[in-house]
């Protein structure tokens, strides 16, 4: 064998690789390693799919060596190409073992490797065909005769390839779960892969097999993907003419938020005086503009006092007509008599301005004749201010029917009051069986107390009894708490039951208590406990039994029906308890610009861009919920509502949702409710104060087929301050009230409880008129974000890894310092080191002063716009069809035995690095605490033995001699370091741990 021998890998190319640039795509390179050989190809600009054909030669030191060698090969996104940026992300890697590379001579075929994960988290995908063999010295500069032989077979079969990968990612795919390979649960790479598991022939002429990979959205929205970068779902700027682009005046101004809305409105008082009818019959109202038409309800009264509203951008006409006509039941409709108003002498009402007063017109036969009959009737123009805007028949709402005309008018809802219920369940006494024998309680019964409050019900455990075989006294002392809201409507009923068998159970007696005269509990003193009497199943006989509870609504706690890091009320129940409230919160609802298709109406197809939304939203703070009116059939809503809430805490969220009104469905209601099309939080604290925000959101939503951009939501927000000193008076008092810190519930107990809050807020919004569906309450106030899943799992990983790179950072410029390399800098770190020993009394004002200038020079790079939702910090952007799959799967799993089984091993392997983490900082721990624990003797007496020491030199030698030969010792110069671990680090790895008694 040739001692002169070269190893050659030729790069031929790669296909569906990540787009790693922000704007979908990748500027890719390779970069190939071999016996500290280092390699790289140049980069192909804006290709996922690139093709090098590039041949990159390595010395081989010993051929004799070589079956035990391997080629690292590492596949990169050059960041600096064709941006100002430098740098370059990670696009996959492959370790091929040199064992079997042919030898000079020896025909190589081009074969293809998978690109594999660098970590967990790796968002990886795409494979690589190389082509790799050996040569001789004097045949290296010949062999791209060979290389050009199959080239243009390559380009042609290449070209193939990536005509079969675009189809690829034409293609939707299914949101049905994808089955993937199961992570390996050993991290560490073996260190001589066989060539079976790793390497495949390349099989130019057909698609590979394609690996897991990020869901492909439609082509017709594919724009609003992964493709079209983070621009599509950044935070935008605009500028609308708020209050009609009349100066802000804040004392007159009423709707300053949003944009001026021209209406002309037109009610409908009454009639008198008109025609007797003949054959009976009512009468209704009909006011006509152009091509809209406005009917009134019948009324045999002739009274109505209705307005209709029209927009003054859909006015084709000069006039607006108004006709009264009689209903007959025999015959066709009769034409009582009309009105006509010009639109140039309709008069203009701008709110606070009084209501125009209506007046009596004569109606007019159809030659334009007066005629018997007047009618009470006020025409103006007006905005959306307008105390009739609310109620108003709406033009755009022209052919809704009139059964779901009350379900797109704008409402304003009040959430419960909601409490905590206490139940004490203490002792019970002369319990007796009910059966009809008349057999008292067995030797060793299982007697329990089953409460129900409403839908919620809940159980202590079994209580032993007595020894006295004809009565049982059972002792519990458990609590059980429930969630009530005002006003209280369903009583408590406890029960004790004996438990007889598996699925067997007698009740032993009952007790009805009205919630409202339970006694209210504001702070930890506990309320006076009660007994009260059993009622027997049956109802007859005397009491003979009771039990004895102690009830109390506590009043200290809120009761959280949201998360607490998206709450927007943290006030307990209790009215004495509140504070005083630090401001104001104005919010204006400007309109939405590319809203989705979300349903089919009037025969509409929904392919193609075909479809409608009527789209309105949802906004929750505190108490106060509000819903906009429904928008009829666009695409592009314009709201223009504004609301206000009180502030008593200023770091707290608003949350926005835009939905879908289902009513206006074919057919009447969807089943499924409301679609959701996007929400928005806004979190209060990021707001300065009275400067007015306008921006336009992206409405994101995770579909399982990824995320989507369902549209923009444009908002106006304020933030008014009462009192300065009461708002930053709020950020030293506790986040929640005393008694969770006082009296603290268990985090399961929290969870159950916020389930119960949600369930009751959903039903009592959902008894409102119109109502509001059960679904929109779940989703604003995130009902199920507790459940498991892999993308959030990632998401608050690199929320770790992010938050402790600062400490890292510090510790790696702390460590460069030591090691000098760069002399200056560590020249002066120890001049300052020696200066803080000599004066001590500047540390502390040093490093206050200096944390206050650093922030002060971050102000100018300040966050000005609130946040939004973040698809890159959410791991949305890049998600893979199985972890969607697993994640809008219900609970428990409808899945197959074998995705399951694919999840759990992907589990195991991410809770595996977990477990491997937590044990590592455990160890640590434990060693500290063998410090003095004398279970390592000898180590426990060095220790000890040292104490001393130092204490003796401690005492003896100021404080600044010891601080400053230490700090010095630690930065001394390389060059009298040793590169051993120190004593120190060597006596603490070698305490002993707990984990010698791990089995």
């Amino acid at each position: 064998m040739s001692k002169d021998e070269k190893l050659v890998v030729e790069v031929v190319a790669a296909h569906n690789l990540m787009p790693k640039d922000g704007q979908g795509s990748s500027s890719p390179f390779v970069e190939v390693e071999f016996e500290h050989q280092k390699r790289r190809t140049r980069a192909k600009a804006k290709d996922l799919n690139p093709i090098w054909n590039e041949r990159l030669i390595f010395s081989i030191a010993d051929p004799d060596d070589l079956p035990y060698r391997s080629i690292d090969v590492a596949v990169y996104n050059d960041r600096s190409a064709g941006t100002a940026a430098s740098g370059r992300n990670f696009l996959g890697k492959a370790r091929i073992p040199t064992a079997g590379v042919p030898a000079p001579g020896e025909e190589a075929v081009p074969q293809l490797f998978s690109l594999e994960k660098r970590s967990l988290f790796s968002h990886i995908r795409g494979e690589l065909s190389l082509k790799i063999y050996r040569t001789s010295g004097t045949a290296a500069g010949t062999a791209t005769g060979g290389l050009n032989v199959v080239k243009a077979k390559n380009q042609h079969a290449q070209a193939e390839l990536q005509a079969k990968q675009q189809a690829n990612e034409r293609t939707t795919i299914s949101p049905a779960p994808v089955p993937v390979k199961p992570v390996e649960l050993d991290p560490r790479p073996s260190a001589e892969p066989q060539p079976s598991e790793v390497v495949k022939p390349v099989v130019l002429a057909a698609a590979p097999p394609q690996p897991p990979m990020p869901v492909a959205l439609p082509q017709e929205s594919y724009h609003m993907g992964v493709a079209a970068g983070r621009r599509d779902f950044a935070l935008k700027e605009t500028q609308p003419r708020l209050g009609g682009g009349a100066a802000y005046d804040k004392t007159s101004s009423t709707y300053d938020l949003v944009e001026q809305m021209q209406y002309l409105y037109v009610r409908v008082v009454r009639a008198r005086d008109l025609p007797v009818a003949g054959t009976g019959g009512e009468t209704h109202a009909e006011v006509k503009l152009g091509n809209y038409r406005g009917v009134t309800r019948p009324s045999g009264s002739h009274h109505w006092d209705q307005a209709f509203a029209f927009s003054k951008d859909s006015i084709q006409s000069s006039t607006v007509e108004m006709f009264l006509i009689r209903e007959r039941e025999a015959r066709a409709d009769d034409v009582i008599g009309r009105l006509s108003f010009d639109l140039s002498e309709v008069p203009h009402r701008v709110p606070p301005d009084s209501s125009l007063a209506p007046q009596w017109y004569r109606l007019e036969n159809k030659n334009g004749e007066k005629c018997r009959g007047e009618v009470m009737v006020s025409v103006w123009y007006g905005t959306q201010a307008d105390e009739s805007f609310s109620e108003a028949w709406h033009s755009r709402a022209a052919g809704v029917h009139a059964d779901v005309l009350a379900s797109i008018k704008s409402k304003v809802y009040v959430a419960p009051k909601l409490w905590y219920l206490r139940v004490s369940v203490i002792e019970a006494q002369d319990l007796v069986s009910g059966d009809k024998s008349g057999t008292s309680l067995g030797l060793f019964p299982e007697l329990f107390a089953k409460v129900q409050v409403g839908n919620q019900t809940l159980r202590t455990r079994s209580a032993p009894v007595g020894r006295n075989p004809s009565f049982s006294s059972p002792v519990w002392n458990e609590d059980l708490l429930f969630v009530v809201a005002e006003p209280f409507d369903e009583p408590l009923l406890l029960s004790i039951e004996d438990r007889q068998g598996p699925c067997r159970e007698e009740s032993l007696g009952r007790v009805a208590v009205p919630v409202p005269t339970v006694e209210r509990r504001l702070d930890d003193k506990p309320v006076a406990s009660r007994w009260f009497g059993l009622n027997r199943p049956g109802g007859s006989g005397r009491f003979m039994s009771r039990v004895h509870l102690r009830l109390s609504l506590d009043g200290g706690y809120h009761v959280l029906d949201e998360t607490t890091m998206y709450s927007s009320d943290l006030r307990p129940p209790a009215k004495q308890l509140w504070s005083p409230h630090v401001g104001l919160l104005e919010l204006g609802i400007l309109g939405a610009t590319g809203l989705m298709p979300m349903k089919l109406r009037d025969g509409k197809a929904g392919g193609g861009g075909g479809g409608t939304t009527d789209a309105y939203c949802v906004a929750k703070y505190g108490q106060k919920w509000i819903r906009t009116r429904t928008a009829v059939d666009s695409f592009s809503p314009k709201w223009n509502e504004q609301y206000t809430w009180e502030v008593f805490d200023p770091c707290t969220v608003i949350t926005i949702g835009v939905f879908d009104n289902s009513l206006l469905a074919v057919g009447g209601f969807a089943g499924g409710g409301d679609a959701r099309i996007g929400k928005v939080r806004i979190r209060l604290s990021t707001l300065q104060t009275d400067r007015i925000y306008c921006h336009s959101y992206p409405l994101l939503v995770l579909h399982p087929t990824g995320v989507k951009k369902m549209g923009e939501l444009q908002l106006a927000i304020r933030i008014s301050c009462a009192n300065v000193g009461n708002t930053l008076h709020s950020y030293v008092r506790p986040l929640l009230p005393k008694m969770h810190y006082v009296e603290p519930l268990l985090v399961r107990q929290v969870e159950n409880l916020r389930y119960q809050a949600t369930r009751v807020v959903a039903a009592r919004l959902g008894r409102a008129e119109p109502p509001l569906g059960r679904e929109v309450v779940e989703y604003l106030l995130d009902h199920g974000s507790s459940l498991w899943c892999m993308r959030k799992s990632k998401a608050n990983f690199f929320r770790l890894v992010a938050v402790i790179s600062g400490p890292i950072a510090v510790g790696r410029w702390l460590e460069s310092i030591r090691s000098w390399q760069r002399p200056v800098n560590s020249f002066l770190v120890s001049v300052v080191f020696i200066v803080f020993v000599f004066l001590p009394e500047l540390i502390l004002p040093a490093g206050f002063a200096g944390t206050a200038l650093v922030g002060l020079w971050r102000y100018r790079s300040r966050p000005r716009d609130p946040p939004h939702m973040d698809t890159r910090l959410s791991q949305a952007d890049a998600v893979y069809a199985d972890e969607l799959d697993e994640e809008f799967d219900g609970f428990p799993t409808s899945r197959g035995p074998e995705v399951v089984r694919m999840r759990y091993d992907r589990l195991r392997s991410v809770a595996g690095r977990v477990q491997t983490v937590v044990g590592d900082v455990g160890t640590q721990g434990e060693r500290v605490q063998a410090l003095l624990s004398w279970r390592d003797p000898r180590a426990t007496l060095l220790f000890l033995s040292f104490c001393l020491a130092a204490a003796v030199v401690s005492y003896t030698l100021p404080f600044r001699v010891v601080a400053g030969a230490w700090g010095l010792y630690l930065l001394r110069p390389p060059r009298f370091r040793s590169r051993l671990p120190s004593l120190f680090m060597s006596f603490f790895r070698r305490l002993p741990t707990k984990a010698d008694s791990l089995l």
